[in-house]
Order: C-alpha cells, then structure tokens, then sequence
C-alpha cells in the first residue's frame, strides 16, 4: 500500500545521502552504505527500512541492456483514445501493461493521452505492436517515433 503525503518521512541530509548512493548503486553493502553516509550500521539499516516501508524507496533491480538481449528497436507512441472516461482511461493502461514490450505508460497532457515506452526486436515487430495498439476499439490516433539513439538515460531523480 502506498502511503499518504501525510505518512512521507521528512528527509534529512543524511537520508538523502543514502538514496543518493542506492540509487548509484542499489547492490551497495550495508557496511559501506553507512560508511559513505558518515554513520553506522545499524542506524543506516533502520533508515534504508524506513525509506523502503515509506515507499520512497520502491525497489532495487538490474538494467539490462536491451540490444545485447534482442531487443533492437526502442521506440516511443503517443496515443490518443476517442473518450477521456475514466473507464477507457482505465482500460487502455490495463490493457497495454499486459504487453511485455511496453515498458513505460505515461498518462500526459497536451498531444495525446497517452505516451507508452516500448521496445521490439526488429522493424516487423515493431509494425506488429503498432497494428496491435491502432486496433484497439477506443484508440483515435498513434504516432510511434523511433530512437536513433540514446546519449543519456538516467534511473531516479536528482538528490
């Protein structure tokens, strides 16, 4: 369950030091965690815990490259439905998170409503997700722009 604003930690500069070294990298040892923060252990484990069960930390995972796994093309859609209810609203990312090559879906303003992150493993591919995504029955319009390439990719937020 995710927390209420009201149930956020306030955080101090140490805390932020420590999400600033997990989010550099998440596989850190607790010991050096703590050395890197300027305090020990045990304390550094308790505020690693808090940040988690406050759900500012919300998980640790690797970042595989996706060509070096098959996946060649990254491309970006934006997508417009025919009704902003709740309900298509709903449904469209229901339906798209079950899609292992959507990666991210961004519910935006101004141009769309939607702006999906997805990747294929080659061009057909890529035209067979953009069949698929302009088949649904309430998607107006799609514009798919493909990556060129990528110079900068950065996980997190400024800290």
């Amino acid at each position: 369950m995710k927390p209420s604003p009201a149930e956020t930690p306030v955080l101090d500069a140490i805390d932020r030091r420590i999400l600033a070294e997990l989010q550099a990298n998440g596989r850190i040892t607790n010991v050096e965690l703590a050395r890197r923060a300027g305090i020990s252990a045990p304390p550094c484990l308790r505020r690693v815990r808090r940040l988690e069960e406050a759900g500012v930390i919300r998980g640790y995972h690797a970042d595989p490259d996706p060509q070096k796994l098959g996946w060649e093309i990254t491309f970006f859609a934006v997508v417009g439905l025919d009704s902003q209810k709740d309900a298509v609203l709903s449904a469209f990312e229901q339906t798209v998170s079950a899609w292992p090559e959507v990666r991210e879906c961004h519910m935006i303003r101004g141009g769309g409503d939607f702006l999906l992150k997805l990747v294929a493993r080659d061009t057909t591919q890529e035209n067979q997700i953009t069949q698929k995504l302009t088949g649904l029955p309430t998607v107006a319009r799609v514009q798919t722009l493909q990556t060129i390439r990528t110079s900068r990719s950065l996980a997190g937020v400024p800290l």
